[in-house]
């Protein structure tokens, strides 16, 4: 009887534990990492985000003479329609089809190609015929990205610097939910007139090393959910249940 008992214990027990471990393969995120000490790698693979087409440009311009700079500094609500409600005035010029801007007193200006700390340089030392030490600040204003499919909370977020990683954005959009597939995430992106569809496993280290790591403007993470999405979590706990049931049964017949 005791015996009985104690067996089917032990077969319950063996069951749980491999569930549980095949349900922690499957949700854990860069397996390959030796979590159990630290460890160090150089980072190679992260490069300035460089202007294209479509993007519009933050540009603040302040100087010795600011009558005369302050011609640069208009709200980008002015031009794009958009809201700006932190109360900060916005500053935007739109990069056209020839991947330029036209600015006051300096016109049109090539920057497509280029990144902001480069535009910066090269619009102050064309102000230094106009204005007296002139200071230039420019950001990306329209930098987005897109996370669509099985997470938190899918949709579009502004990014309010120039660096954004694929975990940082996954994050943003509230993790990915136990039924997505951590292994075949598609990072869509269009670049110099193409798009590309990119396969993302996140259950290996490599993402970290890996060119499509950092993100781009009007990137689009998509995560695709498993089979049966929420059916398959409930079906596993309902065969558990009865297999114990069953179990429960044979070891009734046994002991009797």
């Amino acid at each position: 009887m005791k015996k009985s008992i104690l067996s089917f214990k032990l077969v319950v027990f063996v069951i749980l534990f491999l569930c549980s471990c095949s349900s922690s393969r499957k949700t854990a995120y860069f397996q390959d990492i030796n979590k159990k000490s630290p460890a160090k790698e150089p980072i190679s693979n992260y490069s300035p985000m460089k202007i294209e087409t479509d993007d519009i440009l933050g540009i603040s311009v302040t100087s010795l003479n600011p009558e005369a700079s302050s011609v640069f500094n208009y709200n980008l609500n002015t031009v794009s329609g958009t809201n700006n409600s932190t109360g900060n005035p916005v500053i935007g010029y739109m990069v056209d089809a020839k991947g330029e801007i036209q600015l006051p007193l300096i016109g049109n200006m090539k920057v497509s190609g280029y990144t902001t700390s480069e535009i910066r340089d090269q619009i102050r030392k064309k102000l230094l015929n106009f204005l007296k030490e002139p200071v230039v600040n420019i950001r990306m204003v329209n930098f987005k990205v897109s996370v669509l499919g099985d997470v938190g909370r899918p949709g579009s977020f502004q990014i309010q610097n120039e660096r954004l990683t694929v975990t940082e954005a996954i994050s943003l959009a509230g993790d990915l939910n136990i039924t997505a597939l951590r292994n075949n995430i598609l990072l869509v992106r269009e670049r110099d007139g193409q798009r590309e569809y990119i396969p993302i496993d996140l259950t290996s280290k490599k993402l970290f090393s890996s060119p499509y790591y950092y993100l781009r403007n009007n990137d689009v993470l998509y995560i695709q959910p498993g089979k049966n999405k929420y059916a398959s979590v409930d079906n596993t706990y309902r065969y558990v249940g009865l297999l114990l049931s069953a179990l429960s049964i044979v070891a009734i017949l046994v002991t009797r």
